[in-house]
């Protein structure tokens, strides 16, 4: 294979996808040319800024505007503002010879044919012989796009299908083309998956791949039940949510978020391909959806579509759309009691009861389901060689919890087809196949292994392990965890490296989490080379479990509160000093005291969808598990302790310094990505980034082999610790006097604050004194349980458990 690589990149279009797209490549570090059509005429601010026809701001107006976009985009589209400085900003008719710098050509226009293959054929005399070329298309036909390209553009051309957001959105469909080089398509997965941090499935070329085939269609089939069987559309959009392993956007709301006009091409491209009646039947619009494309009712982008926000007396509320009216109404509440019982059971188990259920609720996901099964399993391998990339597709692309064929083994396959023969339905010839021959399931596990039933062969064949993932719950079915508790397991991942897994409720942080840090230190003292402390649930961490602390608080039970306080100071303190490297492997939420973990450990390998930040005071708290001294330490440790004497001489003042921690604490500042985490200071230049997720806690365990390989030795324990003291506090006290007055915080906020600047700055100590860890440990203590005892923050912490959300009181 050729030593290929891509250093310099180019989309063509900068819409939302292709803007999204340059900005995904900027935020890996690849410079990228992000060129669109010249616009058509000069408009008013144009005129006003004195640009003629010829001036570069015009002519390159669309691609910059594609920039700007991104940089201000919810959710956000690059991971830090200066990403932007890598995207180049051009034009076609300008700036094509640009491409013949670029490694990695992408086609992201608009969803036309002709447009694309007109653009394309202007792009391909400036190609350099080795570049690779993709289109961006969501189920336009490869073959057709290329069939006028030279030979060998056509080895080097394929489908790279991005969903949106590109930088949230796991999936990446690769579909080759006819002539598409194998090496190319084996560089380019290798590629996505470890730089971009994508999960790759191979789709064929046909109409809208394999993600968007199975959801338009699934989409279709709801749209259409609804109106045959007369549910409402908060009905349908409360049973294919969770209830259903679906996102809580769940069908209508999602469709708005797409846009209507959008979801209604794409189904109609499947529509006029299907060669089979009884699929077209399935992707025939309803009139009532085409009269609200008539009518511009898309969906967000008009602000009206199957929802809608209508300003009332009592403030904004969401109105939704009676099809039979074609009248927005206000939301009614669907009264289907089962679903309040689903939210007790697991997933596989509530879906087994909704769908064979008699009721409302149950008599419309068994009719969506079974249809929505019966079309997946009679499109493999038409879309797909096997179930596998069928489920993953609706997984990463689609954010579903289960795949249709998962679906369809959570349910039972026997028992659910024995129902849709009695219902009259055609059976396709693999699934009767497949259940002549005795299987009854998609998937097995065999030893820890996972396999998969292959209509081809009609038998399982091993699921390839992936060498850069690492499964938890795999390991743990290998071999019993080394210790485990209600809140974390300590699991052996081997080559002398255990795992302190996460996975108490909501991964929050309670006793037994603490005790099994302890456990785990002293285990791995004894009998391992190092840990990486990781999960593999929603979130990381979240931070302390409040159902511990407020009813403490609330009953005055301080004893008991400080002893759980401490405990969990001693526990980070012995992550920090533990004679092996301790690595953590944090991912999305990474909150409060899940941040202050990760701040004692020897290093943090991060994912890059990492929101890490101390946000205690929105429960009226500060950190209280070491995290105001590890962000003094990272901001204050790289001075030196005295300055030169051409500098002026003495010690540098800390107070600048420490002003920018208590900032970040203070305003709850949370990361939006590992690359701002680091910017705020959480992150130190030594710890690392990855951007693969299932690749998180195998580059976490080369992480601890690596320190233990280079004869890892802990940090030695701090007992001269500079601190501001009372002259850095009385700077602090000023911003949160000039916070006050300008009303950006409250009396309490004032509070709250000024016990974070006592903590922070050493308490009530001289300027520059010296001062121990377990003094600031003490304060910091002290300081929280002070705040423990104050009715606001109990009404805070009352109102978080009560309602999810914090209280500014």
């Amino acid at each position: 294979m050729k030593n290929r690589h891509i250093r310099k990149a180019a989309v063509l279009g900068s819409g939302v996808m292709g803007s999204r797209i340059a900005a995904l490549l900027a935020g890996v570090g690849i410079p990228t040319y992000l060129l669109d059509i010249v616009p058509k005429e000069l408009d008013e601010k144009d005129i006003k800024k004195g640009l003629t026809r010829e001036s570069p701001a015009f002519r390159n107006k669309l691609a910059q505007m594609g920039i700007q976009g991104t940089i201000g985009a919810r959710p956000p589209a690059m991971f830090v503002a200066d990403d932007a400085r890598l995207i180049t900003p051009g034009n076609f008719e300008d700036h094509l010879s640009w491409l013949s710098d670029a490694d990695w050509i992408i086609e992201g226009v608009i969803e036309n044919l002709p447009i694309k293959k007109e653009l394309l054929r202007k792009v391909e005399p400036f190609l350099k012989p080795d570049a690779i070329l993709s289109t961006n298309t969501s189920g336009l036909s490869i073959e057709k796009i290329s069939e006028d390209f030279s030979p060998d553009v056509k080895t080097r051309f394929l489908g790279t299908h991005f969903f949106n957001p590109p930088r949230h959105m796991k999936l990446l469909e690769i579909i080759p083309g006819a002539h598409t080089d194998k090496d190319i398509l084996a560089f380019m997965a290798r590629f996505c998956e470890r730089r971009l941090g994508k999960s790759v499935v191979f789709a064929k070329d046909t109409p809208n791949f394999i993600a968007n085939r199975i959801g338009t269609h699934g989409l279709a089939v709801i749209m259409s039940t609804i109106v045959e069987d007369g549910y409402t559309i908060e009905e349908a959009d409360a049973i294919t949510g969770p209830p259903m392993g679906k996102p809580r956007s769940a069908t209508f709301r999602t469709a708005d978020i797409v846009g209507l006009d959008t979801l209604v091409s794409v189904i109609r491209t499947v529509h006029d391909a299907a060669t089979e009646e009884e699929e077209r039947q399935q992707l025939e619009v309803p009139d009532f959806v085409e009269k609200m494309v008539e009518n511009g009712l898309l969906g967000d982008k008009t602000k009206q579509g199957f929802y809608k926000k209508v300003k009332g007396a009592a403030g904004s509320e969401i109105h939704a759309l009676d099809y039979n009216t074609m009248e927005y109404v206000p939301q009614r509440k669907p009264d289907l009691p089962i679903l309040d019982e689903l939210k007790k059971m697991d997933r596989k188990a509530g879906l087994q009861k909704l769908v064979y259920s008699e009721d409302r609720a149950g008599q419309f996901a068994w009719k969506t389901v079974k249809r929505t099964l019966l079309y997946c399993a009679a499109r493999v391998p038409e879309i797909a060689d096997d179930v596998v990339s069928v489920d993953r597709a609706m997984r990463w692309g689609f954010n579903w919890e289960l795949g249709p064929f998962e679906t369809w083994d959570a349910i039972g396959l026997r028992k659910s087809v024995e129902r849709m023969k009695k219902e009259g339905e055609k059976i396709p010839a693999n699934i009767e196949n497949m259940l002549t021959a005795g299987k009854e399931s998609f998937y097995e596990t065999r030893n820890g292994r996972e396999y998969y039933f292959d209509f081809a062969r009609g038998d399982y064949v091993e699921i390839a392990e992936q060498p850069h993932t690492i499964v938890l719950s795999a390991l743990k079915e290998k071999t019993a965890p080394v210790k485990s508790n209600a809140g974390g397991s300590l699991i052996d991942m081997g080559d002398g490296v255990a795992c302190l897994e996460i996975h108490s409720r909501n991964n929050a942080i309670d006793p037994d989490l603490i005790q099994m840090m302890h456990d785990s230190v002293t285990e791995v003292e004894a009998n391992f080379d190092g840990m990486v402390i990781g999960s593999q649930g929603a979130n990381f961490c979240v931070g302390a479990d409040l159902r511990q602390v407020y009813p403490s608080a609330i009953n005055k039970d301080w004893k008991n509160l400080e002893l759980v306080v401490k405990t969990l100071q001693e526990a980070v303190m012995r992550v920090k000093y533990c004679q092996r490297p301790v690595v953590a492997a944090p991912f999305r939420m990474t909150l409060g005291g899940g941040c202050e973990i990760c701040l004692h450990t020897s290093q943090i390998v991060a994912n890059t969808e990492c929101y890490m930040g101390q946000v205690e005071l929105g429960v009226g708290l500060i950190p209280g598990a070491g995290g105001n001294k590890e962000l003094f330490f990272r901001a204050t440790d790289w001075l030196p302790e005295e300055l030169p004497p051409i500098a002026g001489g003495g010690k540098p003042d800390l107070t600048p310094l420490v002003a920018g921690v208590f900032q970040n604490i203070a305003m709850a500042r949370v990361s939006t990505s590992a690359q701002e985490a680091r910017q705020l200071g959480y992150l130190m230049p030594h710890d690392r980034i990855v951007m693969n997720y299932d690749h998180l806690l195998h580059q976490a365990k080369k992480a601890v082999l690596a320190l233990a390989e280079a004869e890892y030795t802990p940090p030695r324990r701090r007992d001269e610790i500079r601190v501001p003291g009372r002259t850095g506090r009385a700077v602090l006290d000023v911003f949160v006097y000039l916070m006050k007055e300008a009303a950006y915080i409250t009396e309490h906020d004032v509070l709250i604050a000024k016990k974070l600047a006592h903590v922070l700055t050493g308490a009530d100590v001289d300027h520059n004194t010296l001062v121990s860890e377990e003094y600031l440990l003490d304060i910091e203590r002290e300081a929280f349980l002070s705040l423990c005892g104050e009715e606001k923050t109990q009404a805070r912490m009352k109102h978080m458990l009560d309602t999810n959300k914090p209280l500014r009181n």
